[in-house]
């Protein structure tokens, strides 16, 4: 064999060797760094289901102590989408039942950065009264449930870091950390799993500020809607801390019903229907 012919093979080899080597390596060493690669994810998730204008929804609110004793309320849950990602959603949620909280609103405003503006109605006081930065973290009307939690998961809160996929139930998802950019935020970091397939939340784990796991809530019962806008019909979230629960169930969605910044005014909270 000539050595031309020689040195030819052996290029012909390392080729070979070279393009399986490669493709054996992540995508995030070309460039992508995890933290390009969580963004990315979290950012295809939050922008698949912009469009819908505004939103109403009937929610039931089912809590559990940790002896597995039932409480049930029913209520209201309007959503007024703002078209820019630097601006924040507003959303109002209106208690119908249990009559002792009949009328209870809570008004948010969501930010990025600074705090959530967000405003509780009580129709047994006939106040409305503010929400503090340094309240936000704690329990909504008794839920497992923050006040923070319940304002829109807004993309530029958090930064994100991309950590593995894996299998999650019947799909496969990335998993992702994100960390709240809100300094006063109650939690140190939160742990998101977003399934590969119609790219939704399917799971989220919080962890206080001591670092600790504090909370699960699992997202299910997905359903279609405006060609591409999912919602899940289901919310469990678990305090693996005091070992309490908190189940929302979604039902009769609507949307681009035609409300408008004014039906999100404080000023119309002891009005809200």
């Amino acid at each position: 064999m000539s050595e031309k012919k020689t040195v030819f093979n052996y290029m012909r080899v390392i080729l070979i060797i070279s393009s399986t080597f490669l493709l054996c390596i992540p995508s995030t060493s070309f460039g992508e760094s995890p933290e390009e690669r969580g963004f990315e994810i979290a950012a295809r998730s939050d922008r698949s289901d912009t469009g819908y204008g505004d939103s109403r929804v009937k929610m039931t609110m089912i809590l559990r102590n940790a002896a597995g004793d039932e409480t049930t309320r029913s209520i209201n849950f309007t959503t007024l989408e703002r078209d820019n990602e630097d601006v924040g959603d507003k959303s109002l949620v209106l208690f119908n039942t249990p009559r002792d909280i009949k009328g209870t609103a809570l008004l948010s405003h969501a930010q990025i950065l600074e705090a959530d503006d967000q405003w509780l109605y009580l129709p047994a006081l006939k106040r409305v009264k503010r929400i503090s930065s340094s309240n936000k973290s704690g329990p909504f009307v008794g839920s497992e449930f923050a006040f923070e939690d319940f304002t829109a998961s807004e993309l530029k809160k958090f930064s994100y870091k991309f950590l593995r996929e894996e299998p999650c139930g019947e799909f496969t998802c990335d998993v992702l950390e994100r960390i709240p950019l809100y300094e006063k935020s109650g939690y140190s970091k939160q742990i998101s799993w977003i399934d590969q397939s119609i790219f939704q939340l399917r799971k989220l784990e919080f962890y206080d500020r001591r670092g600790q796991l504090l909370k699960v809530m699992e997202a299910s019962n997905y359903k279609e809607y405006l060609d591409g806008i999912w919602r899940s019909h289901k919310f469990v979230m678990k305090n693996v801390q005091t070992k309490k629960q908190t189940d929302l169930i979604w039902d009769d969605y609507q949307f681009r019903t035609g409300l408008t910044a004014n039906a999100f005014e404080k000023g119309k909270l002891s009005r809200a229907r």
